[in-house]
């Protein structure tokens, strides 16, 4: 076989009878260059000095590499950063016969790439990408990545009527002619807006999983929202990437705009669209962009220093918007904005991902409120909030689940049903204003474990849930002073259970609704403000109040019960309680050591005073 020791040797060959020759590099031998080449007389392709080499001897006929899928930034003259690499990208990621694209340098990129191509990982091997130079990208457009990658719209959307309700959890939807759609074909189904801009239930991309029968069709996806009759419900098909794999990559990003900003990937219309390792430093909008992703990865990416963290959508790690299926772990920021952000997703999960610097104070994981459903995050550490964007996106989230999460402030207290909190640690800071606050909704909340240094508040934005709301194995420390923990607009019950408050001073469970305390503590010291309750239901079992005052408030009949219980130096204030004729009292079996009762009422028909040890 012949061999060349350069691409322009090559070219400058005159074609004999060799029409398989190797060359030893492109510049020079050894340089990582050249390859095996063949002769193609009848190929007209457009050369692109790579893979497609023109000879300088004759206008038909072209030299193309034998690369066997693989391709390399070096067969295109590209060894290092001192020159674009945007020509060589383009050449080797359409090209359909490649399917893993390796760099063996640093690398410049000036433009902004879109494919619409599947299956292919491209691996820059943890060498670096910078994009000094890059062009301007439009207003306002978070998918002028690098690399943008995004599937094609087909046809016209189909859109149904519902006639009755779609309940939750279904996978199978009403259309009026199923012949429309085929198995294995993905749409962007979604429901129209209800009073917010984006205020939909469902916005999801799905695949067609089976024609059941001849007015339904069943998706890859169980609905999480119940939707009323009159919805009008739309399925858009579309033609995802998929497979496509980016990872190992050390960004850094060129302008501190949105013009001149850049960042590294993007998808659209995706599915199995993964990332991995791609280490961003300055990058503008989020390192990893998606819109209408099913069933990605996101592993061990982190940002570092972003140029803006006050515009929108700016300074994110990942921003995930309509997406399904979704794992992010192992990631991390550094004086960033988001970390994790979810709009309209579901059923995702991330772990182990941690924020530092200024990325603890503004929120590293957020979702908007659009209707997001079974989101799951552990091991995570990191400023907290749900639902919290405000009524376009319709503040609401359901099955959120958090477990063993270490942060400076949790709120969740808009509508998110079915919190589940499990050893969520809330960390006050002097350098963090609010921070040590932890703000929850009473709607199916179930906390286990958890601790919060400076202030628990629980109001009630939604009334959605069936489960009840209990707290259990938890300690507060209330610091604020007089701030209500459970605020007057809860109407659910709420259950205590192995519960320690401390520095109780002037606090309020301030609504009327059922409480319950079963085997608690509350801690104060005898200068501190009394606890006042105001619920009409107030149940205690078990219980220790330890130099607490202990007041009932309140105009409203009551039906108390005190039951069991420890009071040491502690007061109890039964006036409110014996100026309403029609309440009821069981205080029985209670410990009283150096404690105080004020207004007891009289043992009778509606109050039972027993078998209570009083010592001085």
């Amino acid at each position: 076989m012949k061999t060349f020791n350069s691409v322009s040797a090559l070219k400058n060959h005159k074609i004999r009878l060799d029409h398989n020759v190797f060359v030893n590099g492109y510049f020079q031998a050894g340089d990582g260059g050249g390859g095996h080449y063949h002769w193609d007389k009848n190929c007209v392709l457009p050369a692109n000095n790579g893979t497609v080499i023109r000879s300088d001897h004759s206008d038909t006929g072209r030299w193309l590499l034998i690369h066997q899928g693989v391709g390399d930034f070096r067969t295109f003259g590209i060894l290092n950063a001192d020159q674009p690499a945007d020509d060589a990208l383009d050449a080797l990621v359409n090209d359909p016969a490649i399917s893993q694209i390796f760099a063996f340098s640093d690398l410049l990129f000036q433009r902004r790439h879109r494919f619409s191509r599947s299956d292919i990982t491209l691996d820059f091997q943890n060498y670096r990408v910078f994009t000094a130079g890059i062009a301007s990208a439009p207003v306002n457009d978070p998918f002028a990545a690098v690399l943008f990658f995004q599937g094609t719209v087909t046809g016209t959307p189909v859109t149904f009527t519902l006639t009755e309700t779609l309940q939750e959890q279904t996978d199978i939807f009403p259309v009026t002619d199923p012949s429309v759609f085929q198995v294995g074909d993905w749409y962007a189904v979604q429901v129209a807006a209800v009073k917010g801009a984006a205020e939909r239930e469902l916005q999801k991309l799905v695949e067609i999983i089976a024609i059941p029968d001849s007015t339904h069709i069943q998706i890859g996806y169980y609905n999480g929202w119940e939707l009323l009759a009159g919805r009008v419900i739309s399925w858009q098909k579309v033609e995802p990437v998929k497979f496509v794999t980016i990872k190992n990559m050390q960004f850094f990003g060129a302008g501190a705009d949105q013009i001149t900003g850049s960042h590294p990937v993007a998808f659209e219309y995706a599915v199995y669209a993964n990332v991995a390792g791609i280490h961003s430093t300055g990058s503008f909008w989020p390192v990893v962009m998606r819109r209408w992703n099913t069933h990605y990865l996101t592993q061990q990416c982190s940002l570092t220093n972003p140029p803006n963290t006050a515009f929108g959508g700016a300074g994110y790690l990942t921003q995930q918007i309509y997406c399904l299926y979704g794992h992010v772990s192992d990631c991390s920021v550094a004086n960033a904005r988001h970390l994790n952000d979810f709009t309209a997703s579901a059923y995702c999960l991330v772990e182990n991902c941690h924020a530092s610097g200024q990325s603890a104070e503004k929120g590293p994981f957020v979702t908007h409120g659009q209707y997001e459903h079974d989101l799951t995050y552990t091991g995570n550490s990191g400023l907290m909030t749900f639902a919290n964007s405000g009524a376009t996106w319709g503040g609401s989230a359901k099955r959120i689940n958090v477990r063993k999460h270490v942060c400076p402030w949790f709120v969740a207290r808009t509508g998110v049903s079915e919190l589940t909190l499990e050893d969520l640690v809330v960390i006050a800071s002097d350098t963090i204003p609010q921070s040590g606050m932890l703000w929850v909704n009473a709607d199916g909340l179930q906390m286990t474990g958890c601790t919060a240094d400076r202030t628990l508040i629980i109001s009630q934005a939604s009334q959605r849930a069936a489960r009840p709301n209990l707290i259990r194995q938890c300690q507060f420390s209330l610091q604020e002073d007089g701030a209500p923990v459970v605020r007057s607009n809860v109407t659910a019950d709420i259950t205590f259970t192995d519960t320690v408050f401390n520095d109780i001073n002037g606090h309020a469970f301030d609504s009327t609704a059922p409480l319950n305390f079963v085997r608690c503590t509350f801690n104060a010291t005898p200068e501190f403000a009394p606890l006042t309750l105001k619920s009409s239901t107030l149940s205690v079992q078990a219980s220790q109040f330890n130099q607490v005052g202990f007041t009932l408030s309140g105009t409203e009949p009551k039906q108390i019960d005190i039951l069991s219980s420890t009071l040491t130096q502690a007061t109890l204030d039964f006036t409110a309680f014996t100026a309403q004729p029609a309440g009821s009292l069981m205080f029985l079996n209670n410990r009283l050591s150096g404690s105080a009762v004020i207004a007891q009422p009289p043992a009778g028909e509606r109050v039972i005073w027993q078998q209570n040890v009083i010592l001085a």
